[in-house]
């Protein structure tokens, strides 16, 4: 497979297992765990998981330059952490629906930052596919139902921030890889996100809460399968078709969780949110043919 096949490969499933991923959340909201609680298990275990995983097979992996902490430190903090963060406080306050389409405008501002500080042109090509991927997310989540004007303003700036997190995470994850393995970026950006909701609560404070089995095996694969695996494929991703390609390729998310939800939930698609999955499919492979034909 070549190195661009694989990069979106690895988007694709790292998408596939966020999406997973969300489902479980929503069936530990459900019996009463709180999202602050989710979120400093869960980068807490990515953070352990990943450390023991890289300590047994490449501990050169472990490696940095006390010269980069602060990067890790900007990459965790606004990176990682903020988009978690902000992106569960615009569902808590407006519809899920619309804090989905907030977030996935992502990609519009690592297309606008790459091309206003980078000097990456920005094609016709290009712009088509990022403007059909937001078109397909508005339609998937159903958005064109809703009365923006009646939405809480703090909600609908809590999912602006977590589109502009989703961009920084991106684009401070490419700069990262430069020097480092996608491994080792994810690590220490998982640390310093830990450090932070440790920070930001109590220690520790969600194991005060009893769990029970099936919680806890919920709870496990949104640590490690929806957290350390889906993000380490994102970066690797981003190590070789750049994060402008890999955060519009990401959207196939809010898809995949449309399909989830209507095989385990019984929610149906409509013709409209089809329509929108195929424009954001369509979106994609617009951008893996203008990649052939650069190289």
């Amino acid at each position: 497979m070549s190195t661009q096949k694989s990069g979106y490969a690895f988007v694709v499933l790292a998408a596939v297992l966020w999406a997973a991923s969300g489902s479980s959340a929503k069936f530990l909201f459900n019996g009463g765990m709180t999202a602050m609680q989710l979120i400093q298990l869960r980068t807490g275990l990515s953070f352990i998981s990943l450390l023991a995983w890289l300590a047994v097979w490449n501990r050169s992996l472990l490696k940095i330059a006390v010269k980069d902490l602060f990067y890790f430190f900007l990459l965790g903090t606004i990176g990682l952490a903020a988009a978690q963060f902000f992106y569960l406080f615009a569902i808590s306050k407006i519809n899920v629906a619309v804090a989905i389409l907030l977030h996935y405008t992502g990609p519009v501002f690592v297309a606008l930052y790459s091309a206003l500080f980078l000097g990456e042109k920005l094609t016709g090509k290009s712009i088509t596919a990022i403007l059909g991927a937001l078109a397909g997310c508005y339609l998937m989540v159903g958005a064109y139902d809703l009365n923006i004007l009646s939405l809480n303003r703090v909600g609908i700036m809590g999912g602006i921030a977590a589109a502009l997190a989703f961009a920084a995470y991106s684009l401070l994850s490419e700069y990262g890889m430069r020097k480092y393995s996608p491994w080792t970026v994810l690590l220490y950006g998982m640390l310093f996100a830990a450090l932070l909701w440790n920070v930001v609560q109590p220690p520790f404070n969600s194991l005060a809460r009893s769990y029970s089995a099936v919680e806890w095996w919920w709870i496990l694969f949104i640590g490690i399968g929806g957290t350390t695996i889906p993000f380490g494929l994102y970066f690797e991703g981003v190590s070789r078709i750049r994060a402008t390609h890999a955060s519009v390729t990401a959207t196939l998310e809010p898809i995949t969780a449309g399909v989830m939800s209507a095989v385990f939930l019984g929610e149906m698609l409509g013709p409209w949110q089809i329509l929108g999955g195929v424009l954001v499919i369509a979106s994609i492979l617009v951008l893996q043919w203008k990649s052939r034909n650069n190289n």
